[in-house]
């Protein structure tokens, strides 16, 4: 079984800069989260793509976790 890793919901550059709180954090398995960070930017992963939800009903990352499933 794959380990898992802390995802930042809302990037961390987003928020340490501004000495902010992280956020929200969700464990995923390392696939899934270097996966995220490939498709996409921290900007859009920051204002669009911030709850699991809404990274799971991204057409992108449906299609991946369709074939990382098998």
């Amino acid at each position: 079984m794959e380990s898992l890793t802390v995802h930042h919901l809302v990037p961390r550059q987003n928020t340490k800069r501004k000495k902010q709180d992280p956020g929200p954090t969700a464990n995923i398995c390392s696939a899934c989260h270097r996966q995220i960070h490939v498709l996409f930017d921290n900007k859009l992963l920051a204002l669009e793509l911030n709850t699991l939800d809404k990274l799971k009903d991204e057409p992108q990352m449906q299609k991946f976790l369709v074939w990382v499933r098998k």
